[in-house]
């Protein structure tokens, strides 16, 4: 089925004591067991499973196309929940570009003597040469957060399993709507299910989806249960809901975005616009290749720098100031001082989560606010 289809009915069903639509929230933490010690419908604790959650799962593994979907309570839990896997003494290559929340859980793994080499990922002769017998796993993002690098998802999946390595690709930004890293070899996807798949930035999620059911699988799902980081049967049911809109959702605001990228390449205050969709953009031929639209998402360098940024930020009148992405509001955030001292983002970068709003008024608001 297309995904249109999948959005609205994976994971969901009438259900079958009230003939209710749309699936109850189930709330109870525990479950009965019957005389002789079993439990007939399968649940016997939420932090081990939940109607709610294994539907979420499931609906998003079809989504992907992956065996099995395992949910989490943020994002970041999903991504430790991985790291959690590796061994002392494993190797990670990751993206230089990536999400500022990853790196500092990958960095914090120095400690047990997992180390990661954080690579220009678009390159794949320095992904080849930061490979070592230890390496275990390659992160991937693409687009990148928040520089919207294009990584060559089927070339690096290539390069990692003839050195016996899984490939973990962040599609957040991607979304099922636009990518799908599975048929690209990717051997696991990883979403902040609080972001787009939610949609309407009043949940926090996240998800792991495996492409095959194996022990990498059920050593994820033992970390899930045992501790449990996992969300609310109501934050399932609210992501369940995002989801029937989402691939309307996603085209939507990757419209509005090609229309405000190419806005904003043309505006004398703004030294560089990083957008996957215009023809200027070094990975704009990859991305044509393996996404299907280019995404909500946009960053923007402007001229005079940090302090000529924030000015920007400071005029404007529809995007709100905000940290997120993906809600049907649009965003402006000044990146590198979300990220802290660390932040390797240049200073003059904005970053923008391009909602549901029409793109005229956006466009016409961001013109105001860059003079």
């Amino acid at each position: 089925m297309k995904i249109e289809t999948l959005s609205v009915h994976a994971g969901r069903s009438v259900d079958p004591n009230t003939k209710a639509v749309t699936p109850p929230i189930y709330l109870s933490t525990t479950y009965e067991r019957e005389p002789g010690g079993d439990y007939p419908k399968g649940y016997n604790y939420s932090r081990n499973n939940n109607p709610n959650r294994e539907s979420l799962e499931k609906c998003l593994a079809l989504l992907e196309g992956g065996a099995e979907g395992i949910a989490f309570s943020s994002g970041s839990a999903a991504a430790m929940s991985i790291f959690q896997t590796l061994s002392p003494g494993d190797h990670v290559i990751a993206t230089d570009d990536i999400y500022h929340g990853t790196r500092k859980l990958l960095k914090s793994f120095e400690k047990w003597n997992v180390n990661t080499s954080f690579v220009d990922m678009t390159d794949i002769d320095e992904v080849k040469k930061a490979i070592s017998k230890k390496t275990k796993l390659m992160w991937v993002e693409s687009p990148t957060n928040p520089l919207l690098k294009i990584i060559d998802i089927k070339s690096i999946s290539e390069v990692a399993h003839k050195n016996n390595s899984i490939v973990v690709c962040d599609n957040t930004w991607g979304t099922p709507v636009l990518q799908n890293p599975f048929s690209l070899g990717a051997d696991l996807i990883l979403h902040a299910t609080t972001k787009y798949i939610g949609g309407h930035s009043d949940i926090l999620g996240g998800i792991v989806i495996t492409k095959r059911a194996d022990d990498l699988y059920l050593r994820i799902r033992d970390i899930q249960k045992s501790g449990g980081a996992v969300p609310s049967p109501f934050e399932c049911w609210l992501t369940l809901r995002g989801i029937q809109t989402m691939p309307l959702r996603v085209r939507a605001q990757s419209e509005s975005a090609m229309k405000i990228a190419e806005f904003l390449s043309s505006h004398n205050k703004v030294e560089a616009v990083h957008y996957p969709g215009l023809n200027s953009h070094p990975g704009n031929k990859l991305a044509s290749q393996q996404m299907k639209m280019f995404g909500g998402m946009i960053s923007i360098q402007i001229k005079g720098g940090e302090k000529e940024a924030m000015k920007v930020a400071s005029r404007v009148k529809i995007f709100t100031r905000a940290t997120s992405l993906g809600g049907p509001e649009s965003l402006i955030e000044h990146r590198a001082s979300i990220e802290g001292p660390e932040s390797k983002t240049p200073k003059n970068l904005l970053r923008l989560s391009v909602g549901l709003e029409h793109s005229e008024d956006l466009i016409n608001d961001l013109n105001q606010a860059l003079g």
